[in-house]
């Protein structure tokens, strides 16, 4: 990243763009392309959407009054059976869903037609090696897949961490060891569905990090061929790139997180990056990456209330990555408004009209008011707990007394 390509300060005002589109970047090359990126088409996806509650696919027990469902039967109590087996499978799966496991292949990788070349008995050895590691070491929220006939193949899941913009999201990379391994580094790249939501994940994939040999560094902050792992690699990624301020990750704004400018900034990016990771989550709903499938199904089913929850809170005008109050303590009236039991338990919110102009609040707003109507069908689907918004959203529709 060179300075020219530092993120443009108004890019808060081109939020609407079509985020799932590439743009070119000179920063990434062609081995970086990926034709078979997927291409959004808002009409096709809000009708497949409609489809899928048009085949009972909601969580037993939830009344089918909102007015886009008005062909479910509330009380069939045999699809409501089938429902509940189905959602008892997903549970399942996603409980036996092991954090570091070794699967037979990957056709949809990233680096699948990538040669390896030549390899060594010590290369090999290498590899198992830090398989040992990751299977030993890594963190909760952090899942890897590896290839028992491509053994410079490796797929991870890492979990946004909470109190930043990413909480509760599901971001995906493509490893690739080469045959000079671990002499340099592995090659990483990352599932984006076109959309930048980082100063470091490139829309065309490129991982932009020291560990990597991708950015400029010094010490420690290099690949080491004797001490660096794949496994340091992917905490690096999760610490370092999905942190709590992402815009200062751009060299040439760091100098300025001091400042009321630039945090003014910050905060700004911290809305469109959340935007970016909601349709991240659609994306990746829509379009599982291969061996992740149950893991995509059960932890939006898991933590789909958590994430509505967080839309409605960022709504009112809180801080996006502040703490979002637990269910039980904030009661929505389906209009964006909310009351609590213990007004302490709330964050203080954040100055919206004197941190930002009317229009781009407008913006964000209008952005997020449609990707939680979209979430909210999804994570019916997979039989998150939704129901309070359902309920907040008759509510809303029914006709004044």
């Amino acid at each position: 990243m060179t300075e020219s390509e530092l993120p443009d300060t108004d890019y808060v005002e081109n939020e609407e763009e079509d985020y799932y589109m590439d743009d070119d970047d000179d920063d990434c090359d062609d081995d970086n392309g990926d034709d078979s990126e997927y291409e959004f088409d808002e009409a096709d996806f809000n009708q497949q959407l409609a489809d899928k509650f048009d085949d009972l696919d909601l969580p037993p027990g939830v009344e089918a009054t909102v007015p886009w469902l008005q062909k479910l039967a509330a009380n069939d109590e045999q699809d409501g059976a089938s429902d509940e087996l189905v959602e008892d499978e997903i549970t399942r799966k996603y409980k036996a869903f092991q954090q570091f496991y070794t699967v037979q292949n990957f056709s949809d990788h990233h680096y699948a037609n990538k040669s390896v070349g030549k390899t060594s008995r010590e290369w090999a050895k290498r590899i198992q090696h830090d398989w040992k590691l990751l299977e030993k070491d890594l963190p909760a929220s952090i899942f890897v897949r590896v290839a028992e006939d491509r053994m410079d193949l490796l797929r991870a899941a890492i979990i946004g961490p909470k109190g930043t913009p990413y909480h509760d999201g599901l971001f995906f990379f493509d490893a690739h060891f080469t045959s000079n391994y671990p002499s340099e580094p592995p090659l990483v790249y990352y599932h984006s569905g076109g959309l930048r939501l980082n100063p470091n994940l490139y829309n065309c994939g490129k991982v932009c990090l020291s560990l990597l040999g991708t950015w400029s560094g010094s010490g420690c902050e290099k690949w080491n061929s004797a001490h660096s792992t794949m496994l340091q690699v992917l905490v690096s990624i999760q610490a370092l790139i999905l942190n709590e301020k992402p815009y200062f990750n751009e060299p040439g704004y760091a100098g300025s997180a001091n400042t009321a400018t630039g945090q003014q900034h910050s905060v700004e990016y911290n809305k469109n990056t959340f935007l970016h990771s909601c349709r991240t989550m659609l994306y990746s709903l829509r379009r599982p990456p291969e061996h992740f499938g149950d893991l995509v199904a059960g932890h939006f089913r898991e933590r789909g209330r958590t994430i509505l929850a967080a839309c409605k809170h960022y709504l009112e005008g809180n801080m996006v990555g502040s703490e979002v109050p637990e269910e039980e303590e904030v009661e929505y009236d389906g209009t964006g408004a909310s009351s609590s039991s213990s007004s302490s338990s709330v964050p203080k919110k954040q100055e919206v009209m004197r941190v930002d102009p009317l229009g781009r609040r407008t913006m964000f707003i209008d952005n997020l008011k449609t990707l939680f109507e979209d979430l909210l069908m999804e994570f019916n689907v997979k039989g998150a707990d939704t129901r309070k918004f359902l309920e907040d959203k008759v509510k809303k529709n029914l006709p004044a007394a």
